[in-house]
């Protein structure tokens, strides 16, 4: 049981995934916290044609539906209010890397989608002008071919950034909206590219190398900060009292997941298991050496200073994709509704060795058929394919299980450190097959849950920054409120799990 001080309340979270969103009203106390869900709503990316001058046909520019979410965002929080009338803070985190470019406080248009393909210039751009290995050893991000420092590059080349006089990320675009206040909160920028892990302060230098305006990078807070009331407007339309104040968080939403993953000791390790995977340990400073670079990890902002050590590793995006597949092709109803509980129970039964691929492969990440990319990957590397729907899902839930793996043995040699439990998170916590996987080819207790973990962090942290919980409680005192009142399920390493092949170089 925790012993923080508490006095007790509620504030609403709006947590934004890569695939959905919801907004949660979360009550704390010296025995927990709860979360009520009161929207839920999907985030589907828009394809949308882009012209070229004259109107010759151009490219299909993959974006978000921003005033889509804005809608639904102001809807849950008009819904939050009447159920919860003394809300004393709202916070907002999503997933990272993308931006909106404004104007005069006016957006310019949809941001991207971080799997639109423009970015793979923007990488070019950047690395004839900053080489690869310099610029890890000035950001210690891991390198992927979307962070933000390559889109802006890209925007910056075909001329879409010259507008703009801001860049905000998106939880950053929706608290300016909701507030008037233009922030970009640490976590999240430490995504970017852009920013200093020693400093926590933006790379002046290399934002000017990069031939970006430096004015386009708002002011940095910390997670807990007040970016002060609501504007008027969005007040009334809410119907919140005009004193009603927003709170940065871990706006990276792994960032708030972390802050609820009750890690309790230096043996601990995480996988945010989601759209993406984030696979790694909390430290008290970065990595920034050679060897860290060139195994692909990254030194990401947490919530009070925290670094989190982590890699970022393929997810369920792989099963979600592949359903969507095999829903399209489909020939008949019911080829095309495909029960994924039925497919996960079958895939569990499956009792032949399948192929382990290389799940971070760049040729997964794009939408598209990914049950022909696995196949495509096993041919390439002499190995036999899955055969049918339940072998490819197993495939799939091995090569997870078995990057989680290498990943923090990975991170084992480069912190010094040895793993013995490892805390899955969000929504693959919930997939008891990869679960199991994941111990039995990490060879350690795998700790299931909680599953709402970003949202709990977003609502721990306002709720410490607003006094509901004494100002002063540490993370392990947040953790410990989730552990009092969130049961985890324990996973332990079989002795004879299904052997696999080894996994192609």
């Amino acid at each position: 049981m925790s012993t923080v001080r508490a006095t007790g309340g509620a504030v609403a979270a709006v947590d934004l995934g890569a695939t959905s969103g919801r907004v949660v009203v979360g009550r704390v106390d010296r025995d927990g916290v709860r979360l009520q869900h009161v929207a839920r709503f999907a985030n589907e990316p828009v394809a949308v044609p882009e012209g070229e001058p004259g109107g010759v046909a151009g490219r299909v520019g993959l974006h978000w539906d921003a005033l889509g979410l804005w809608r639904s965002v102001t809807a849950g929080l008009t819904q939050a209010l009447r159920d919860e009338p003394a809300v004393a803070s709202i916070g907002v985190d999503s997933w990272a890397v993308d931006y909106g470019l404004l104007r005069d406080g006016r957006l310019l248009g949809p941001p991207y989608h971080y799997r639109d393909e423009r970015s793979a210039a923007g990488v070019d751009a950047v690395h004839a002008v900053v080489p690869p290995e310099e610029l890890f050893a000035r950001t210690g991000l891991q390198h992927l071919p979307f962070n933000t420092v390559f889109q802006l590059a890209a925007d910056r080349a075909t001329g879409v950034l010259s507008p703009a006089d801001r860049a905000l990320l998106v939880p950053d675009l929706f608290s300016w909206w909701l507030t008037g206040t233009a922030a970009t909160e640490r976590t999240n920028a430490s995504t970017t590219g852009l920013l200093s892990p020693v400093t926590g302060e933006w790379d002046a230098e290399l934002v000017r190398r990069l031939g970006l305006d430096p004015r386009l990078f708002a002011p940095l807070v910390d997670p807990g900060t007040s970016l002060g009331p609501l504007r008027p407007s969005v007040a009334a339309a809410v119907g919140a009292p005009p004193s009603l104040e927003v709170t940065a968080v871990g706006s990276h939403d792994t960032a708030s997941a972390v802050v609820a993953v009750p890690l309790t000791g230096d043996d601990a390790a995480y996988v945010s298991s989601g759209t993406w995977s984030l696979v790694g340990l909390e430290l008290p400073s970065p990595l920034l050496g050679d060897d860290v670079g060139a195994a692909g990890f990254t030194n990401e902002g947490g919530v009070d200073g925290r670094v989190r050590f982590l890699k970022n590793v393929s997810g369920l995006w792989l099963l979600s994709e592949s359903m969507r597949a095999w829903s399209r092709s489909g020939t008949s109803a019911a080829e095309r509704s495909s029960d994924l509980a039925a497919l996960l129970a079958e895939a569990a039964a499956v009792t032949r060795p399948v192929a382990v691929f290389d799940a971070t492969d760049e040729r997964f990440t794009p939408p598209g058929d990914m049950p022909a990319r696995i196949g495509a990957w096993c041919t390439e590397h002499d190995v036999e394919p899955p055969r049918g729907r339940a072998e490819t899902v197993r495939s799939i839930l091995e090569s997870l299980a078995a990057a989680y793996a290498a990943t923090l043995r990975d991170a084992e040699r480069l912190s010094g450190r040895t793993v013995r439990t490892v805390h899955v998170v969000g929504g693959g916590s919930q997939n008891e097959l990869l679960c199991q996987l994941t111990a039995d080819r990490t060879g350690c207790t795998v700790l299931a849950g909680p599953v709402e973990a970003t949202a709990l962090g977003n609502v721990l942290v306002q709720a410490r920054a607003v006094g509901l919980v004494d100002r002063s409680s540490s993370l392990e005192s947040l953790r410990a409120l989730v552990a009092a009142s969130h049961a985890v399920v324990t996973y332990r390493p079989r002795t004879s799990p299904l052997a696999a092949p080894a996994r192609a170089s």
